[in-house]
């Protein structure tokens, strides 16, 4: 992997820049992944695989008074489903992996900064994201009879803050993952309080009160509200604005863990 940065542009001093860096760093990655017929499963499929049991849940359950359809309900969730399966549980593995086989031991005594090894890992995930949220949301307003998004500016941030949000918490749990295998445990605790609590599967409206405001402070439900608030408008400001602050502070508080305590030596 670290032959392949020797394709990044080069100043005119002979020194790589910031962004051929980058582009090194996610080219290699994303041959990596390409390779890895398991992670393109998880990025590619599980995904769909996952709306379709949103779907069917939501089946089960009642969504008087959230003002959504089945079919916009489980789209928005799909949003958040993908944020969560192609940052999240792609990246904690990545990490771990580069770790233990030494790649980002070896990238540190190069020009690269720390952000520029650890975003240019997560690169190939982020814009299989983008990809993927892109079409997701053109399909379902071309063929599931779905509203266009009300307020774009919104879907866009909510997809931002959930892709840096994910990545340092992708980051700070593979700190805490000793083996590539043991990811698949180590990233089950958020996956299904998300899945659960967040709003993937079932709108927080549909939860009585009480849960409901306990559910909003989990880290991804900011973001998942911010998702479906863009796609089906109807927020009020109030909403927003806490749903902002809470996505926000998670993002800060993830940030500054990975900052803290991610590991590039491998564990013993």
């Amino acid at each position: 992997m670290a032959d392949t940065t020797t394709g990044a542009t080069t100043a005119p001093a002979g020194r790589t820049t910031p962004a051929g860096r980058l582009a090194a760093l996610a080219r290699a990655e994303m041959v990596l992944l390409v390779r890895n017929r398991t992670a393109l499963f998880v990025t590619l499929l599980m995904p769909l695989l996952m709306i379709g049991s949103i779907r069917a849940g939501l089946d089960r359950v009642g969504l008087d008074g959230t003002g959504m359809t089945l079919v916009e309900a489980a789209m928005t969730g799909g949003l958040g489903m993908v944020l969560v399966i192609v940052v999240y549980l792609n990246l904690v593995p990545a990490y771990v992996a580069r770790r233990e086989e030494l790649v980002l031991k070896r990238l540190r005594t190069g020009e690269a900064s720390d952000t520029e090894i650890l975003t240019g890992t997560a690169l190939p995930s982020v814009a299989l994201t983008l990809a993927q949220c892109v079409i997701m949301v053109v399909a379902a307003v071309a063929f599931l009879d779905v509203r266009a998004p009300q307020r774009p500016e919104l879907l866009v941030a909510g997809v931002a803050v959930g892709i840096v949000l994910l990545g340092a918490l992708a980051a700070y749990t593979a700190t805490l993952t000793r083996t590539v295998e043991s990811a698949q445990l180590t990233t089950m605790p958020l996956f299904l309080v998300s899945a659960m609590g967040s709003g993937l599967f079932v709108p927080l409206e549909a939860f009585p009160e009480r849960v409901e405001a306990v559910c909003a402070l989990l880290p991804v439900t900011g973001v998942v509200t911010l998702l479906r608030a863009g796609w089906l408008g109807g927020a009020e400001t109030g909403e927003l604005l806490r749903a902002g602050a809470t996505a926000l502070v998670w993002t800060a508080v993830a940030v500054f863990a990975v900052r803290r305590r991610f590991r590039w030596e491998p564990r013993h």
